[in-house]
């Protein structure tokens, strides 16, 4: 089984971004949802992950606009695939008002 992690970092300013809303769809549909922290972190989905094909979803566009007076996205999905026991998965998040990035961190 494994677990997931989120972080979202503006790099525009540099910081952390608390409050984004989080949507998870599993495999078989289901949806989960949270929203990050004071430090941009989620990690409270309240369950572990089977292997299969994941999206989630960044709501960014309020934190954009609020932060920024743009938003180019009003959403980032992020479809990855976590295998049989492949332990921890980290899917962090940099956002600016026209432009994301992400990778599998650790």
């Amino acid at each position: 089984m494994n677990t997931l992690s989120s972080h979202v970092l503006d790099t525009t300013s540099g910081k952390p971004v608390e409050g984004i809303a989080l949507t998870l769809t599993l495999p078989n549909g289901d949806v989960l949802t949270g929203k990050t922290d004071n430090d941009g972190r989620f990690n409270q989905w309240g369950q572990k992950f089977e292997a299969g094909v994941y999206t989630l979803r960044f709501h960014s566009h309020d934190y954009l606009i609020a932060a920024h007076g743009k938003s180019f996205y009003p959403h980032i999905d992020i479809a990855f695939e976590l295998e049989s026991d492949g332990g921890h998965y980290h899917v962090p998040l940099l956002i600016s008002p026209f432009g994301f990035s992400s990778y599998r961190g650790s």
